[in-house]
């Protein structure tokens, strides 16, 4: 797996903690048999074990997720941060029925607080080391779902964390010069845009993987609901980091 460190990574690393998370740890979190065989089903395809590493989770972590939907990473961020850790799932009621299996999901696993609010709004109670947001960011373009100020979210976003807390972005990957039609259209949204907003709110990018769920046979031109590649697009993730 390639992982493009940039360049303040490594003194930001240094002053933020542990760059990566316990590779056991995070092994038995994708291992647990109590996880619904549909997601475990679809492993192979997500790697969450690289995932999970390349964004930095880690025992003890208060880490704020947005949009859970149905939990797939939740589950397993759960069982990585422990006991000592917690869960934000950040749900929004927009989308009917969610938050709802949000609270089913979360049954049994005492470390994740579900909080359901109107779309691209989210409330924390505390400062939290990883705001995690996996194939969604694109969501908050899409006018139907509500109007989000891209800027103020991301902003609130830098605000909700601790001092060298990880801001972490996976989405499918899309070609340039997209528009916001574009993003509704297809669901995916241009790396180059997702690393002009963010880092407009002032976080600094620390490292990028464009290999670990790359798919060469995706052009990016087809809806990712698409049966030719949907559970197979190209992909990216962005790890930013608070100064």
């Amino acid at each position: 797996m390639k992982i493009v460190l940039h360049a303040a990574a490594a003194l930001a690393l240094c002053m933020a903690g542990p760059a990566f998370a316990e590779p056991g740890n995070i092994a038995a979190a994708v291992a647990d048999s109590t996880r619904p065989k549909d997601d475990r089903d679809t492993d192979a395809a997500r790697k969450p074990a690289d995932t999970i590493a390349f964004a930095g989770v880690t025992t003890g972590m208060v880490v704020g997720e947005l949009f859970p939907g149905g939990g797939y990473y939740t589950r397993m961020l759960s069982d990585v941060v422990g006991p000592t850790g917690k869960i934000y799932a950040l749900e929004t009621t927009r989308w009917k029925g969610s938050v709802e299996a949000d609270n089913q999901m979360a049954a049994g696993h005492p470390n994740i607080i579900v909080q359901g609010t109107p779309f691209g709004e989210f409330n924390l109670p505390e400062k939290i080391d990883i705001f995690w947001i996996t194939q969604n960011y694109h969501d908050l373009h899409i006018a139907e779902y509500g109007t989000v100020d891209m800027a103020a979210f991301n902003r609130h976003v830098f605000e909700s964390l601790k001092p060298g807390g990880t801001y972490f972005i996976l989405d499918h990957a899309a070609n340039s010069g997209e528009t916001d039609a574009d993003i509704a259209k297809l669901h995916r949204i241009e790396k180059a845009r997702v690393l002009k907003e963010v880092t407009a709110a002032g976080f600094v990018l620390i490292a990028e993987n464009d290999d670990a769920l790359h798919n060469p046979a995706d052009d990016h031109t087809k809806p990712i609901f698409d049966a030719s590649i949907r559970g197979h697009t190209d992909q990216y993730m962005l790890k930013f980091r608070k100064p």
